[in-house]
């Protein structure tokens, strides 16, 4: 099981750039957990694809819900005091900490794309493209 962050929900559910490295990861390990946060923010993000144009509403709320029931019984919420102690910890919105929470208190890692993640909880967070090409 690893923990994902929004970055690679939308790299593997819509269309766009570094899709391959998203599904990479999922070939990888196809266990993935998030924060119930990705829900909103996920909806942002499929906001901004309705208002380009990029999909239809039938397309989007279809890869919301193929998000969901992929992620199952797999979305956890998370003790604010955790997401707290991480943000006086860190530079990273309690949005990321919630995440980076997560991946401690299950003993996985956080892929993400996100630098500001990967440089301020190196031991918590992974790179996408470095998990997607490992063997």
């Amino acid at each position: 099981m690893i923990v994902v962050d929004n970055s690679v929900l939308v790299r593997f559910w819509l269309p766009g750039d570094f899709a391959e490295l998203a599904e990479a990861a999922k070939e990888r390990d196809g266990a993935w957990a998030a924060p119930i946060l990705w829900r909103a923010e996920f909806r942002n993000v499929l906001a901004g694809y309705l208002r380009r144009k990029l999909l239809t509403e039938a397309e989007a709320n279809a890869a919301y819900l193929n998000a969901q029931k992929d992620l199952g019984a797999q979305e956890y919420t998370v003790p604010t005091e955790r997401i707290m102690k991480l943000v006086l910890a860190s530079d990273c919105t309690a949005y990321d900490c919630e995440y980076v929470a997560l991946a401690q208190d299950l003993g996985v890692p956080l892929v993400t794309t996100d630098e500001l993640i990967l440089r301020a909880f190196p031991k918590n967070a992974v790179p996408l493209e470095k998990f997607a090409k490992q063997k």
